[in-house]
């Protein structure tokens, strides 16, 4: 069963400019977000920031708790061998994911400067 869906979209150029302040990369991407950015070169990098930052807040969405949910360092996204994204949840995020029995599945797709994100929470009862 769908617990719920969050979509997302963001602008990789102003994610670019964001991703200069070490504040701003500590409160929003996760230590093996920020390895994984630091490897690419800097269209990837601002590309792929934009995509991970658009995963949170469609997750948010698809949770139902707004920005306010979880700390946006809780739901990190990664990526597999293959490419293809993953959440790797902790804290408080993990914590709830498993309570309610759900599993989340993330899409994402950038072009001409923007990425969006697309998240189903199944649930697994």
């Amino acid at each position: 069963m769908i617990l719920g869906v969050g979509i997302d979209l963001c602008d990789a150029g102003r994610m670019e400019k964001s991703i200069t302040r070490q504040s701003f990369l500590d409160h929003v991407f996760a230590p093996k977000e920020q390895a994984l950015l630091a490897a690419l070169g800097d269209k990837h990098r601002a590309e792929t920031a934009a995509a991970n930052f658009a995963a949170k807040e469609a997750f948010l969405k698809a949770a139902g708790t707004g920005l306010g949910g979880f700390a946006l360092t809780d739901l990190a996204v990664l990526r597999k061998e293959s490419g293809a994204p993953y959440f790797a949840l902790t804290c408080p995020a993990a914590e709830w994911t498993a309570a309610n029995a759900l599993t989340p599945h993330l899409s994402l797709t950038h072009e001409n400067g923007l990425a969006c994100a697309f998240v189903i929470l199944e649930q697994n009862k």
